[in-house]
């Protein structure tokens, strides 16, 4: 199994970076590969779970293989394994803890990423999500990538090489690895393949994950996650009276707030009690009462920080509710209009037909324009609340 395993769906991609990977072993070796052939800044685009993350990781795996007398990638040797699992002394991940990649975190990479790599072979910067650089982590960014140091290579992930995403100096400088999303019969072989999936749960995550290899693994791995899914679908045809568009803003922000403590409660618990022995908690004898006080400014932060990657959870949850609700509305335009696309939601085939004689072609229009509004709202950081209320209202009245 090599590093590109976890790679669904995307054969050209895997091609060209299985290519710059062999250059890249070249030159560590001390040869000539063809100009061009490797590059020190890459930016990875694609929609949301087209794997952007993983084919970063799988690449920063194959450029810090070990094994010379096969194709680099071999997806067993160290190199290999720590680039995968995050272990890697030469290979730094930057994942956006709250709604923003700050200057100063930007900063302190780059200066850590200008070191020669311990390994002897190359030092890896992953940075997830770039489109959440703020202005001056960007230009901190600029700089480096600018002036690589030798041996330095990144890797930026980011939805598109659009200027809202990523600055144009910045994408001047990488090499566009552009993903789509997997199909749905590739999904459904790396669930049964990876994660022991059986086939019939694995074809139906594959069938209503909308081209996102993770959610598809959460759906068929998760019931809580099957069940929130169910329940954000039921609320088209559940919006009868008045009191209902309430009744469903609050299910809608109650189970985005409980996927946000589930997914952090246990990381947040360790973190503090990490910080805690750190600072001395429990200890005994001369320092420990200063040490205590000072651990306080530290919990503070911390704290801080937990907070603002609740938010942002909070908020992807949210955002995926939203999708799926898109998608019931798509589907039940598709349906109004008998075209022979596919339907995002074919388990609720059933409700999509009953939505498209009840309603308009226009109120299903403005219904998916109602959800299309909110995620914009939300994203432009209007109170999650206020932005599901005013859509559920609009959903109500169609």
């Amino acid at each position: 199994m090599s590093v590109w395993t976890e790679v669904v769906g995307q054969p050209e991609a895997v091609a060209t970076l299985s290519a710059a990977a062999e250059a890249a072993a070249s030159i560590v070796a001390g040869g000539s590969p063809a100009p061009g052939a490797m590059t020190h800044a890459w930016l990875f685009t694609g929609p949301p779970g087209s794997g952007r993350s993983s084919t970063a990781r799988a690449f920063a795996g194959a450029l810090q293989c070990t094994v010379t007398d096969d194709r680099p990638g071999c997806g067993h040797c160290t190199g290999c394994r720590t680039a995968l699992h995050g272990t890697h002394a030469d290979v730094r991940v930057v994942v956006p803890e709250g709604l923003s990649i700050s200057v100063a975190e930007m900063r302190a990479l780059v200066q850590t990423a200008a070191r020669r790599p311990t390994g002897g072979r190359w030092q890896v910067v992953i940075i997830e999500d770039a489109d959440r650089l703020t202005e001056g982590a960007a230009n901190a960014l600029l700089k480096a990538v600018e002036e690589p140091p030798d041996r330095t290579v990144f890797l930026l992930c980011a939805p598109s090489d659009h200027p809202d995403d990523v600055s144009v100096t910045i994408r001047s400088r990488c090499r566009l690895v552009p993903l789509g999303s997997p199909r749905p019969k590739a999904i459904a072989e790396a669930l049964e393949q990876i994660d022991q999936v059986a086939p019939e749960m694995a074809a139906w995550a594959a069938s209503v994950c909308g081209g996102h290899v993770g959610r598809a693994r959460r759906l068929a791995n998760d019931e809580e996650a099957r069940n929130r899914r169910e329940a954000v679908l039921k609320i088209p045809l559940a919006l009868r009276r008045p009191a209902d568009v309430f009744t469903c803003a609050d299910e809608l922000i109650k189970a985005a707030e409980e996927d946000a403590l589930t997914a952090n409660e246990a990381r947040n618990e360790e973190e503090r009690a990490a910080l805690e022995t750190a600072m001395g908690a429990g200890g005994t004898g001369k320092g420990t009462a200063a040490a205590t006080r000072g651990a306080k400014g530290a919990i503070k932060d911390l704290e801080k920080r937990q907070k603002s990657r609740a938010t942002r959870t909070q908020r992807d949850s949210l955002d995926l509710a939203l999708v799926d609700l898109a998608g019931f509305y798509r589907d039940a335009l598709v349906t109004k209009t008998g075209s022979e696309a596919s339907l995002n939601h074919p388990d609720r085939a059933a409700d999509s037909k009953t939505a498209a004689a009840q309603w308009s072609s226009e109120s299903i229009l403005r219904r998916l324009e109602a959800v299309l509004a909110c995620r914009e709202a939300i994203d432009l950081n209007v109170k999650p609340r206020i932005a599901i209320e005013a859509m559920v209202t609009t959903l109500h009245r169609g």
